[in-house]
């Protein structure tokens, strides 16, 4: 099976404990990695998890009622899915992954823009960056051990990495150090085009 974020987190969701696909989802949203995949929408966990039952990873395990809620079908890792969430581990832990970001992608092309345009929306970028990082450093409980929080700890760094890096993109648009016109833009194109 591909790898996948989603498909890891409920592999160790299920590692801890089988369980039906509206726990799993609700679990990932009260331990804040929602910030890590994309549960928006309840059917990606569903679709998700029909994968890992396919591929052999994940099994139904019997069912579940609650008061006033329909039957539920728990669903548990197997062998196999515990072996592949660990091999899953030992290649993205020491390998960073090709990832293909927006931000990157839109600073590429920042010359379509006027240096004002762009200072206005990097300093709300950067008042969003903040407010998530403070976010994240706040929803941690009070004395849950630092291994629990490690994901949040690293989300936070490269908030906080990013943060920096912004404070001083938009001093230099403040200050002049970083500017263009079309002038600028044509011979560089000439120049390197």
């Amino acid at each position: 099976m591909k790898r996948s974020p989603l498909a890891m987190v409920l592999l160790a969701l299920l590692v801890e404990a089988p369980m039906h696909p509206y726990r799993m989802q609700q679990m990932i949203k009260e331990r804040g990695q929602d910030q890590l995949v994309n549960v928006a929408q309840r059917n990606s966990v569903y679709q998700a998890l029909d994968r890992l039952v396919r591929e052999g990873l994940v099994r139904p395990g019997g069912t579940s009622r609650e008061p006033g809620r329909p039957e539920r079908t728990v669903y548990e890792v197997t062998e196999e899915g515990a072996a592949t969430l660990r091999r899953w581990l030992f290649e993205t832990l020491p390998e960073p992954a090709r990832e293909f970001p927006e931000f990157p992608v839109s600073l590429a092309f920042l010359a379509l823009l006027t240096p004002d345009e762009t200072r206005g929306l990097l300093r709300r970028r950067l008042a969003t960056m903040e407010d998530r990082a403070a976010g994240v450093e706040a929803q941690a409980p009070a004395g849950l051990p630092r291994l629990f929080l490690i994901e949040d700890e690293y989300r936070v760094a490269m908030m906080r990495a990013e943060i920096d890096w912004l404070r001083r993109v938009v001093a230099d648009l403040e200050s002049g150090r970083l500017t263009w016109d079309r002038a600028l833009i044509e011979e560089t194109l000439a120049r390197f085009g």
